[in-house]
């Protein structure tokens, strides 16, 4: 039986992630930020384990940690969690420049680099779910868009570095998905949240899963997914 440990799987790709893995009988392990989301995404998904450690501050993820108790082995660790906070680089405050880069790119380095010793016992597999922003950024998108820029040079770096070990490293490249996260980037554009417009997350969940079930004679290594016409 195959085990996942997924990150943000409060709301959003996470969420429908999260309950296809259990639905076909594979073990997954959730990382939420504090006890207090633990023991509600708990309640949301029985059969699943949680672990606490907050992505925001990627210095604590260690001692947060060694306080629990880990899988011995992990089939794949999936990077889904991420903040989003639009503004101008003249406007964008630091605080806002230190969370969106704490919690979609240093958090995600910190925790793959403490599981890195049994995903190699299983020659797992990393998912960073990243975004289109990290392939072309655009006016307002600075913060966020370098933040996945930088996941993708880490997922690039540790696919060379972790070869050896036959750990293999996918980026996953969403357009606009219908989330929690889309509604509040068309509050924060304001402009009218029409869901119906993007991709569902189920088909963004569909992707993942086929990266993570590859037989292990491929690799996908990259993978866009765009809105359909």
């Amino acid at each position: 039986m195959a085990v996942h440990l997924v990150t943000g799987a409060g709301s959003g790709i996470g969420s429908v992630l999260a309950r296809r893995l259990l639905d076909r009988g594979d073990d997954v392990v959730l990382l939420a930020r504090d006890a207090g989301r633990a023991r509600e995404i708990a309640a949301r998904f029985p059969g699943a384990t949680t672990i606490v450690g907050d992505l925001g501050q990627p210095g604590r993820l260690s001692w947060a940690l060694s306080k629990q108790r880990l899988p011995e082995r992990l089939d794949s660790v999936v990077h889904v969690a991420g903040v989003v906070d639009l503004g101008a680089v003249a406007d964008l405050a630091p605080a806002l420049w230190e969370q969106q880069l704490a919690v979609n790119l240093v958090g995600p380095a910190e925790l793959t680099r403490l599981l890195l010793p049994v995903l190699r016992v299983s020659r797992g597999q990393v998912v960073f779910v990243n975004s289109g922003a990290g392939l072309h950024a655009h006016a307002g998108w600075s913060a966020y868009a370098a933040s996945k820029h930088g996941l993708k040079a880490l997922a690039d770096a540790l696919r060379a570095e972790e070869a050896e070990h036959g750990i293999r490293v996918t980026s996953i490249y969403p357009g606009r998905t219908a989330t929690p996260m889309q509604a509040r980037v068309h509050q924060q554009e304001g402009r009218e949240y029409e869901p119906e417009r993007f991709i569902d997350p189920e088909s963004v969940a569909t992707t993942i899963l086929t990266a993570l079930d590859l037989p292990r004679d491929a690799d996908i290594t990259d993978l866009t997914v765009r809105p359909g016409a």
